[in-house]
């Protein structure tokens, strides 16, 4: 397990943007938890939206007095398939998963569980991936689950091979209350959807001469139309279905350009096959644009590129919230997106 240094933030720089009051009610908030230590464990530093809330929580916590770190969990090929394949089965997939994938699963969280120190007064363990920590690790202070993931119809073997774990957290946490799985008798749930970081080089104001040299090196016509899609390739993102949907409005807008803008994390090794299959769904089409951080497209290239789309799609088949949707819309963008989950709810 590493430790995610974390840049500095402060509270202060969102204050015209929250206003007076919540300024002042998270201040008081924060108060009551000054000097306490909370730890935070997910499987990525970056790509996604987990590791993009931490880069922001996780610094102004410790802004506000909160001792706060980030760890994320050392692991295989192996193992990282396997909680992929177990994050499909949660958002509804029949795949089951294998004997190899869950002995890699195992082994990996008692791995990573040798290697953490319970010495703080909240752990914050993120997503499934490092789920069974909570039973493998000597536990003193308070352990919360914070699921990010649309479990409406998770596989229920799925759900049967977390249960014990997630039965020993203190409290979960769900960005929405249907998210919550029956047959899991937690402790006490809480709702608590998440929220986009505005100050952040993705969703700032962005200065003229940046976004003209940042376009400049692109090969699209933004003086035409642009529909874009930034997330995951993955398959619940269907990124297939949103090159099927601009081939539609192709028909009736000849000038149509579609952008598919991602970053290839390091916890979704689907990450490359979805790439291929979109890259040849999209064919010989010089409309097509496929984007990703290891072409030099960053957070601020995502944040240039979103203000120029005319339309942005959130195309999800599941999606726990979908942080594109609010960006998109923070800046005066309009979304179509699928009727699911976190999607609907902000849209």
């Amino acid at each position: 397990m590493e430790e995610v240094p974390v840049a500095e933030k402060r509270l202060s720089d969102y204050r015209a943007i929250i206003g007076s009051a919540a300024f002042s009610e998270i201040l008081a908030l924060a108060s009551k938890l000054k000097g306490k230590r909370v730890a935070h464990v997910n499987a990525t530093a970056y790509g996604g939206g987990v590791a993009e809330l931490l880069n922001s929580l996780v610094a102004l916590q410790r802004d506000v007095g909160l001792d706060a770190h980030w760890f994320v969990l050392a692991g295989s090929n192996a193992f990282f398939n396997a909680t992929k394949a177990m994050h499909n089965a949660l958002q509804g997939s029949e795949t089951p998963l294998s004997a190899d994938m869950l002995a890699a699963y195992r082994h990996f969280n008692e791995v990573n569980a040798s290697t953490f120190t319970d010495e703080y007064d909240y752990v914050m363990i993120h997503d499934p991936q490092p789920a069974p920590l909570v039973n493998l690790c000597e536990r003193h202070g308070t352990w919360l689950w914070r699921c990010h993931i649309d479990l409406t119809s998770p596989n229920p073997s799925v759900v049967k091979i977390l249960e014990p774990h997630l039965r020993a957290y203190d409290a979960a946490v769900f960005s929405a209350a249907e998210y919550a799985p029956r047959a899991v008798p937690f402790r006490r749930i809480y709702v608590n959807p998440p929220a986009i970081d505005p100050v952040s080089p993705k969703n700032r104001h962005v200065y003229e001469e940046e976004r003209d040299s940042i376009l400049s090196r692109f090969d699209v016509d933004f003086k035409q139309p642009v529909i874009s899609q930034v997330g995951r390739f993955d398959p619940w993102k269907d990124p297939l279905g949103v090159i099927d949907a601009y081939r539609l409005v192709k028909k009736k807008v000849p000038g149509v350009q579609l952008l598919l803008v991602a970053s290839m994390a390091r916890d979704d090794p689907e990450g490359w096959l979805w790439f291929e299959r979109s890259a040849r769904h999209a064919g010989e089409d010089p409309d097509i644009h496929l984007l990703t951080d290891l072409r030099g497209v960053g957070a601020l290239e995502v944040n240039v590129l979103q203000r120029e789309t005319d339309v942005s799609l959130a195309k999800s088949l599941r999606e726990g919230f979908g942080l594109i949707v609010s960006e998109s819309l923070w800046k005066r963008v309009p979304v179509v997106g699928g009727n699911v989950g976190g999607i609907r709810m902000q849209i």
